[in-house]
């Protein structure tokens, strides 16, 4: 079996095709391109025309190798360049139209905890406490944990691309700017010292092309075996300021495409060797891609990491689970009755909204729909991206009350499939008690038709009363209900 994973960073595009054997995933193919796509945000934070243009062109190549696989074996993230981007929609649409599959924006934390798996996949096996550093085009992720375990994970915004971009615009380097520069960097990450200081952790790796393009020009240069030093970092910087300026920089191991942003990842590393204070520091290689791959392999195995994710999250909040599993059972009762064409992951993502639909009364009773939405949606959840999260919330939203306020996922006829089986689930279950329906049938068309067997909804008064509220609100969002004997 093949999977594959298409990394959308902020200095380069990669996809990274694994060929899988049990539980080892072998590289069968990889592609990258620079696209600099961290460069292409202005001001407002709008990626730009052309900018978007490149990145789609790229993408329709990369759509080249990936033909003729499965939708469920492809994975592709964005990173912090589109974390930030308020276009981000705009660019969505062209983008998956070229790659010719869906496109996920992860959080920063998201981010590294992959970055992680995907480094310690890649690594000898040890039972040390270990360190990753990821220096990407706009952010940085700084990670400890043990074995495949993230303990600590956190996502800064300064990477090789946007530093280059606002100290060495001009294209000079001197010690004013790479002070600034580093110091900058520093300031971002000082807050991390209590979580990730010298005394938390044993080893220290880094991985992406920064770190990777450090170690082979001190390697190819001969000042030290490829390990990251702070002595080797000084010669580095030494180095790059006789150069004086980019464009002039001629290191021995540096790639071309390194030239442009190599002072701005120096900046960012140098800093992060002292906040931390690191001595030394080895390339590993994996990173987010590898992680991605390791994911989807999870996945594809039922291990998926969102199913731990979520029952923590019933414990970290208090969910009442008994309560959670019968709106999830009768929920996924109507939504096999009401789209007989869903895909797994809607299939998921009900399911996970009925076992954490209940998680903002952790806050409030009152209201407390919004509150789960809000937390579903802005909390860090391991194993989900954005989208996954706005998916998610959007059902809890939309489990109560008025239509109105999810009225664009009611124009999706699956998603509003899914909203209405969450919602009849919610009030089968109002008394929090095993409920037992008789024989039930259900459409939706044009029009919703609920049919309950017998008496059933004489003898269930406040049920019946519920269900004729539900009618109305449908009604009020140009949805004909019909709730009737059967």
């Amino acid at each position: 079996m093949l999977l594959a994973a298409v990394d959308l960073g902020s200095n380069s595009f990669r996809l990274e095709i694994g060929s899988v054997n049990g539980a080892h995933i072998a590289r069968h193919g990889y592609w990258k391109e620079t696209v600099r796509l961290a460069a292409g945000l202005d001001e407002s934070n709008k990626l730009s025309k052309k900018s978007i243009d490149i990145a789609v062109e790229t993408l329709a190549r990369m759509n080249e190798r990936l033909r003729g696989m499965k939708s469920e074996h492809v994975r592709a993230v964005g990173t912090q360049s589109l974390r930030q981007a308020r276009n981000l929609d705009e660019f969505l649409l062209e983008a998956q139209h070229a790659l010719g599959f869906p496109i996920e924006v992860i959080s920063g934390r998201e981010e590294a905890r992959l970055v992680f798996e995907g480094c310690m996949h890649t690594l000898p096996p040890s039972t040390a406490r270990r360190l990753v550093v990821d220096i990407g085009g706009a952010s940085t992720e700084v990670i400890v944990g043990k074995k495949f375990e993230a303990e600590n994970a956190e996502s800064f915004k300064v990477g090789c691309v946007n530093m280059s971009l606002r100290f060495f615009k001009d294209g000079r380097i001197d010690r004013s700017s790479l002070k600034r520069a580093q110091v900058a960097a520093a300031a971002e990450i000082e807050e991390a010292v209590p979580v990730f200081a010298r005394g938390l952790w044993d080893e220290a790796y880094g991985s992406s092309g920064t770190i990777g393009a450090v170690s082979d020009i001190l390697r190819t240069q001969g000042w030290t075996d490829g390990t990251i030093t702070p002595h080797g970092l000084l010669t580095l910087r030494y180095a790059l300021l006789d150069a004086g300026e980019i464009k002039r920089i001629r290191l021995a191991g540096m790639k071309p495409d390194r030239q442009e942003v190599l002072v701005g990842g120096v900046a960012v590393l140098s800093a992060v060797f002292d906040t931390l204070e690191i001595q030394e520091m080895r390339p590993a290689r994996g990173a987010l891609r590898v992680g991605v791959l390791y994911d989807l392999l999870g996945r594809r195995e039922r291990k998926d990491l969102r199913d731990s994710t979520v029952v923590r999250m019933q414990a970290r909040f208090g969910v009442d689970r008994a309560q959670a599993q019968r709106v999830s059972a009768l929920a996924a009762q109507f939504h096999a009755a009401l789209s007989t064409a869903a895909s797994v992951e809607m299939e998921n993502q009900l399911r996970w909204a009925a076992l954490l639909h209940e998680v903002g009364f952790a806050i409030s009773h009152n209201d407390y729909h919004k509150h789960s939405a809000y937390l579903i949606q802005h909390s860090d959840i391991a194993g989900f991206s954005t989208s996954d999260q706005e998916r998610v919330a959007t059902l809890v939203l939309a489990q109560r009350g008025n239509l109105r306020k999810v009225q664009q996922a009611l124009a999706d006829h699956q998603s509003a499939a899914s909203i209405l089986s969450l919602r009849l689930a919610v009030i089968l279950a109002h008394a929090r008690r095993a409920v037992e329906l008789p024989q039930w049938s259900i459409k939706f068309g044009r029009t919703i038709e609920l049919g309950l067997a017998g008496d059933w909804l004489t003898r269930h008064p406040l049920t019946q009363y519920l269900l004729e509220e539900e009618a109305a609100q449908w009604e009020r969002v140009g949805v004909a209900f019909a709730l009737r004997p059967s």
